[in-house]
């Protein structure tokens, strides 16, 4: 018994049925084909990934650096000085 009642034999009968009905040579394109597809589907994926990371990166960055910058003494404002 093979894959759920399926024999290996029945299998095989299928698979030189296709092999009759698309030849060879259109069976390999097609796998490379399916191959290149599955290719550039994992390389967007990867790019994907890596772009939300750099601007998490980014953000974190920008964050740190406005916490950090010191504000100049002449900057600031004298809420105490009132005229009047």
């Amino acid at each position: 018994m093979g894959l759920s009642g399926i024999s290996i034999w029945q299998l095989l009968i299928v698979l030189a049925i296709v092999v009759m009905l698309f030849g060879t040579k259109r069976l390999r394109t097609l796998g490379g084909d399916l191959g290149s597809m599955i290719k550039g589907f994992k390389n967007s994926m990867s790019s994907e990934e890596s772009k939300k990371e750099e601007e998490e990166a980014q953000k974190i960055l920008d964050q740190k650096n406005t916490a950090a910058t010191p504000t100049p003494a002449g900057d600031k404002v004298d809420q105490n000085n009132t005229k009047g």
